[in-house]
């Protein structure tokens, strides 16, 4: 445990850490294990403001992830609360007070707000204490909550919290604010970009970027675990690897009304315009100014290629022209196709998860497949359209899939 000291010279160097993290998921997931391990807490919940709504963004909790296999993740549902008096982040995020309280089942009569049990009935987990610290801005704004459980001794046996606890919470919470409304804003750029795409494609909506975005990082993460790669490295491509995903189609801009708002399939000739959208894609990615320049330039273009390279495209191909490179171009002309491991591994993990959530959602063409059909065409595409080891990965990983799809729903 780190003594306070520790704790408040620290505060300064993960606020410049905080700041390093530019998408608004991957940072709400620091934030909350940054804060649990500033004062030893066996688990804790972020809220974001919606309106006059909190959403129930994230939870961690450890006592509940030793119950499960190495390398599974807890699959929570996510629901939104309104702010008010009547439950603890409701009120916190109301008043703008932190609440301290040492048992939450004894709660005393004359308080407005009461504890909910209806998780640790579902869980069989025992809530004690539990510290509920608003994030707000220097201007008073309440950007969200953060809620951490359960403080902990050097016997990991549960306490309350200390009066130097909620002190260092109160800094940290300061300063993940300025990260949170730096990302938001992030976020919302992102997402108008996406705006843009889908007020000319009506299928790349918000709700289905952030679910690929999502399936993403979540077949990310156990594929750089099975491949041993560095925390510090699976920490970065994490944070650029999700913005990118989600702008996978932002190509898509630039092809017609015509054949994007067309209500059916392509013709031959309408789905070679439309494949261009991936060399649309990462031209716009060309002038780099960072790695996440490097990671949206290459899920955008290789997205749509295949596993066995008999099928996808767009292959090897110069983005500034389109044409095929000369050294792959084959004797008819055509461009040589990628195939294995010669894919990005951020693209091969993109065009499986875009794939599923296109036949999990109504398109202008088809209704939304139903599960078992969609799980089944995954299966059977292993190896041919899909990166095998990656669909053994996502099948892994059903679960968290499902949780994401209720989390981000389309409206």
């Amino acid at each position: 445990m780190l003594t306070e000291k520790e704790k408040l010279d620290s505060l300064t160097a993960l606020g410049i850490e905080l700041n390093y993290v530019q998408d608004l998921d991957i940072l709400m997931e620091k934030i909350l294990s940054e804060a649990r391990r500033f004062v030893d807490a066996d688990a804790g919940s972020i809220y974001i403001r919606d309106d006059e709504s909190l959403h129930f963004s994230y939870t961690q909790n450890d006592t509940l992830q030793k119950r499960l296999a190495k390398n599974e993740k807890l699959v929570y549902s996510t629901f939104s609360i309104p702010i008010d008096e009547k439950s603890m982040a409701g009120y916190a995020a109301l008043t703008g007070n932190t609440l301290n309280l040492q048992d939450v089942y004894h709660i005393k009569p004359e308080k407005p707000y009461r504890f909910s049990k209806k998780f640790d009935k579902a869980s069989n987990y025992t809530t004690k204490s539990a510290l509920t610290i608003p994030l707000k801005t220097s201007a008073g704004d309440v950007l969200g909550v953060l809620q951490i459980i359960n403080a902990r001794n050097e016997k990991k046996e549960f306490i309350p919290f200390s009066s130097e606890n909620q002190k260092v919470m109160t800094h940290f919470a300061s300063i993940a604010a300025v990260a949170l409304k730096r990302a938001r804003m992030t976020r919302a750029m992102i997402l108008r970009m996406i705006k843009m795409a889908e007020m000319r494609d009506p299928k790349e909506t918000g709700a289905h970027v952030n679910r690929v975005g999502s399936y993403a990082i979540e077949i990310y993460d156990k594929w750089a675990a099975k491949h041993q790669i560095s925390h510090e490295e699976i920490e970065k491509n994490r944070d650029i690897f999700r913005m990118a995903a989600m702008l996978h189609d932002v190509g898509k801009i630039a092809i017609s009304d015509v054949i994007l708002k067309k209500p059916g399939r392509f013709e031959t000739d309408e789905y070679e315009i439309m494949k261009q959208h991936t060399i649309y894609g990462a031209q716009l990615f060309q002038d780099r100014e960072s790695e996440f320049d490097d990671a949206a330039k290459e899920v955008a273009l290789t997205h749509h290629e295949w596993w066995n390279g008999k099928g996808g495209y767009p292959g090897y191909v110069d983005i500034n022209t389109g044409e095929p490179l000369e050294q792959y171009r084959q004797v008819d002309g055509l461009t040589g196709t990628r195939s294995g491991e010669d894919i990005p591994i951020f693209g091969r993990i993109v065009a499986l998860a875009d794939v599923y959530d296109a036949l999990c959602s109504v398109r202008a063409y088809k209704e939304a497949w139903a599960e078992d059909k969609v799980l089944s065409t995954i299966e059977q595409s292993s190896g041919t359209q899909f990166d095998p080891e990656l669909v053994e990965i996502f099948f892994e990983s059903l679960d968290i899939i499902r949780s994401i799809q209720h989390r981000f729903p389309d409206k």
